[in-house]
């Protein structure tokens, strides 16, 4: 150890949904932990823990990623948005979130941050996805309770509202 420095710890300071945060966390915690934990963002959910199922999805600077698989310390300097950020300032739904609340693209809700995540970033990309797209897109997230039709309908509405929608 240098100077009673801890080696097991690290600084993290990133940007998450818009609002500077800092702390000096385990070097090991995932980022998804520092979501939950340390930021009190308790919409990433963990489900598998091996980035398979995409509860834990979370944007960096914009593009997907499974925070369960990432260190903390890997956001460091970083923008994440989580699904706590996708929304309004005063509490609206974002699109995304209203086409899965209408179009019942939602059950039990454990899987929905991340494909509200996952959506938002896809319609960033691409406002005008084809089914095949869509399919491609979600392929990472898993859901056990809707049928996925619920969920393909909503993405389509959210596209049709997106491309409807006054800039």
């Amino acid at each position: 150890m240098l100077d009673g420095e801890n080696p097991s710890r690290v600084a993290v300071e990133c940007q998450v949904n818009g609002v500077a945060r800092s702390a000096t966390v385990q070097a090991r915690l995932t980022l998804a932990d520092f979501l939950r934990e340390v930021c009190g963002l308790t919409g990433t959910h963990l489900g598998c823990e091996h980035g398979a199922c995409g509860a834990c999805s979370v944007l960096l600077d914009g593009d997907v990623v499974r925070s369960c698989l990432m260190f903390a310390v890997q956001a460091n300097g970083r923008r994440v948005t989580t699904v706590e950020g996708m929304g309004g300032p005063d509490g609206a739904l974002s699109p995304v979130q209203e086409a899965f609340r209408s179009e019942h693209g939602l059950q039990c809700g454990f899987c929905t941050p991340g494909f509200v995540v996952t959506v938002t970033a896809l319609l960033k990309d691409n406002p005008d996805p084809s089914e095949t797209d869509i399919r491609e897109a979600l392929s990472g997230n898993l859901c056990r309770c809707t049928g996925y039709q619920g969920i393909l309908k909503a993405v389509a509405v959210a596209a049709r509202a997106g491309r409807g929608a006054v800039e």
